[in-house]
């Protein structure tokens, strides 16, 4: 665990790529083999079930710190993490473990199944046996939410250079289902064998946003465009008469697709498909709202299978005949998908072409974005013709030019504190919109939250503002009185009855501070279902 903890102090201490892909290659050089394969499950978000719920943590830490709850709770409030608000509260000892990283994820593991007397002893025992650090990153690890500024792809840079492997082949050696309990560091990184590749798929290539002048990228000629659908991004896999659909999330959904098994009597062997998983109530394309109804689901009964059929919209082909295609050029690949499109009886199974658009002018791909959200899309990917289907996100060849959000002028009316180097001030915000009463008058109901789009300054000032307007607190949240009016963007919205104010938006985000507007000015709740298509 000393060695994790230092590698993980390293990380948070630096905002240079460099410095963090040194720092896990020396760690990946020097660790255990059992240790190396439980940092990457851990780095890779493969962590084991959290043990112990935070309310039984913020108790059993109490104790130790032997401080009041409310001091306890207000500490939290401040620091904006429960890991780090223990590490620091609990005193520190002259006690010391040697354990390793790997023993203490076993503990963890075995850990979800005893009482409750034995979780609070085995907590205790480990609160005071470690450094702060040490202690900060065990308790993250019992929280489950690990999370640090090192995504996957930098850590595979380092796994490359410290091991000499093809950072690629590592990608997709780490891609699919592992158990970092059960697998060896040389059969996961380290051996080469044609069987664990049979339902892998291979890492996704990932768009960068357009933000400066499109027409910067050249001539139109030289590139595609296709609708940037809104649904779960996915891989679909024919191998060895074996049918395998991953998420971009990296999980396996086969079982939660049931309308997807006929692809097995259609689709040769030796095929992937680069796609999104859409909704497709009553024969068209739905919004995220609808694809809802389906995620999470452990089963899918027959009357969500009607109510809500899913298809596949396909992009891009990287296996062809069994053969890696990804570094063809996009117009090859992509001839090649139609080719087998070409051989899919229409209609027979759920899987639909996305259309290829080719213009000859920035002006008419402008006008095409323009139709995105008639057709449920979040606007327009830009491919260029002669480009190979990469790994990550890289700067160059895909860009994704989305729609301009929807918006609406809301009010005010609860705020949170908010998390990391926001922790000591109010930033989470929640948000309200008119809605008549049946005497007459109109109340503020809220219909959304969002913490993002202002600047350090705007924060600093709505903060002085919540201190001195704040009416009623509950627990970390307070209700404010309401005066603010802020223009709220978001890419979606649907109705839903799981929601007060009957509607749904996907991704809010602050536009900007209306201070020219009072809250008699805001938007109501009838705008805002306007604005549904």
């Amino acid at each position: 665990m000393k060695n994790f903890a230092n590698l993980i102090k390293a990380l948070d201490s630096s905002n240079k790529t460099s410095v963090k892909v040194d720092a896990l290659a020396n760690y990946f050089k020097n660790a255990s083999d059992t240790d190396k394969v439980w940092t990457i499950a851990i780095l890779s978000h493969r962590r084991p079930p959290r043990p112990v719920n935070t309310t039984l943590l913020r108790i059993w830490a109490n104790e130790l710190a032997n401080i009041p709850m409310w001091l306890f709770e207000e500490s939290y409030h401040i620091v904006g993490d429960l890991a780090e608000t223990i590490a620091l509260v609990i005193p520190v000892t002259r006690e010391h473990s040697d354990k390793p990283l790997t023993e203490y994820m076993r503990e963890m593991i075995a850990l979800k199944k005893k009482t409750d007397e034995e979780k609070r002893s085995y907590l205790h025992q480990n609160w005071l046996s470690l450094n702060f650090y040490e202690r900060l990153v065990f308790t993250k690890l019992i929280t489950g939410s690990f999370r640090i500024g090192v995504s996957q792809k930098l850590m595979t840079r380092a796994l490359s250079k410290a091991v000499n492997v093809d950072e690629d082949l590592i990608a997709h050696k780490l891609m699919g289902e592992w158990d970092p309990n059960s697998v060896s560091f040389q059969e996961l990184i380290l051996e080469e064998k044609s069987s664990d590749f049979l339902s892998k798929p291979y890492p996704f290539y990932l768009a960068y946003a357009v933000e400066d002048n499109v027409s910067d990228l050249g001539d139109a000629k030289d590139w595609s465009i296709e609708h940037k659908w809104d649904g779960i991004r996915s891989q679909t896999i024919i191998r060895d008469g074996n049918l395998f659909i991953w998420s971009r999330g990296e999980e396996l959904v086969t079982d939660k697709y049931p309308e997807f098994h006929p692809f097995l009597d259609v689709i040769p062997d030796g095929t992937v498909i680069d796609g999104e998983i859409l909704p497709f109530p009553n024969g068209e394309i739905g919004t995220f709202n609808d694809l809802q109804t389906r995620i999470g689901r452990k089963t899918v009964s027959a009357s969500i299978l009607k109510s809500t059929p899913c298809i596949i919209k396909a992009y891009d082909l990287l296996e062809w005949k069994g053969e890696d295609i990804r570094n063809k050029s996009y117009e090859e690949r992509r001839k090649l998908l139609e080719v087998l499109f070409s051989e899919i009886p229409l209609g027979k199974i759920p899987l639909h072409l996305s259309e290829r658009i080719c213009l000859d002018t920035w002006e008419e791909v402008a006008s095409e974005r323009e139709r995105s959200r008639e057709l449920h899309s979040e606007g327009l990917m830009i491919k260029r013709n002669d480009s190979p289907y990469q790994v990550g996100r890289k700067k160059g060849d895909w860009w994704k030019w989305k729609i301009e959000p929807l918006a609406i002028d809301a009010v005010l009316t609860y705020a949170m504190r908010g998390h990391g180097r926001r922790s000591n001030l109010f930033t989470d915000y929640t948000f309200a919109l008119w809605q008549d009463k049946e005497d007459g008058e109109r109340e503020l109901v809220t219909f959304a939250k969002a913490y993002s789009g202002l600047t350090d300054a705007e924060f600093r000032q709505v903060d002085n503002w919540i201190q001195r307007n704040t009416i009623e607190k509950f627990g970390p949240v307070r209700s404010v009185t309401p005066e603010l009016v802020f223009e709220i963007g978001f890419e979606g919205i649907a109705l839903s009855k799981r929601h007060k104010s009957g509607v749904a938006t996907r991704f809010p985000r602050i536009l900007r501070w209306r201070h020219d507007k009072k809250i008699e000015d805001a938007n109501s709740i009838e705008d805002l279902k306007s604005l549904i298509c």
